[in-house]
């Protein structure tokens, strides 16, 4: 059986298009596709399976008032300092809020710097992202401090990490 995916439009730049996805979807599929400024993307409402060092896309994401993440952070209600060390997990990783408040810690990898920092997760990076591109289904939003602690170029703009929960 399936069932119909509603999600909100983004304001006037975005459109969501609906898919049917059969409810029983095991495998981390799209779930609908964004269209932002003429490009489309897909949309997750699932994220690769957690495992011992998760593999993942590091983005960098401005937590302050004013700053591209848009409104507060869904687990506090709060804005944050960039210079915290706070993250926010794809939709599927974020589980409904289950990882709200908890620690993850965030390793770089050797070809970087191979560096290591944990970071309290605080948000959902989903398809309601400030009239940005949505996260794919594998992203670990960092702060810039994330990304300072772990000594990589913020020009990147995504790095390869792996990720594990702290507790």
């Amino acid at each position: 059986m399936a069932s119909l995916k509603l999600l909100v439009s983004l304001p006037i730049i975005c459109n969501v298009i609906y898919l049917l996805l059969p409810s029983t979807t095991i495998a981390c599929d799209p779930s609908g596709t964004l269209v932002c400024n003429g490009r489309s993307y897909p949309q997750f409402t699932c994220s690769p399976p957690v495992a011992s060092y998760t593999s993942a896309k590091l983005t960098l994401n401005d937590f302050s008032q004013g700053g591209e993440g848009g409104d507060r952070s869904e687990c506090d209600n709060q804005f944050h300092d960039n210079n915290e060390l706070v993250v926010a997990l794809s939709t599927g990783w974020y589980d409904g809020g289950s990882r709200c408040g908890r620690m993850i810690v965030i390793s770089a990898s050797s070809a970087t710097t191979g560096r290591s920092v944990a970071a309290k997760v605080v948000d959902e990076c989903d398809s309601e992202h400030a009239g940005l591109p949505p996260c794919g289904n594998n992203v670990v939003d960092g702060s810039e401090g994330v990304w300072n602690a772990l000594g990589l170029n913020k020009d990147l703009g995504v790095v390869d990490v792996s990720w594990i929960m702290a507790e």
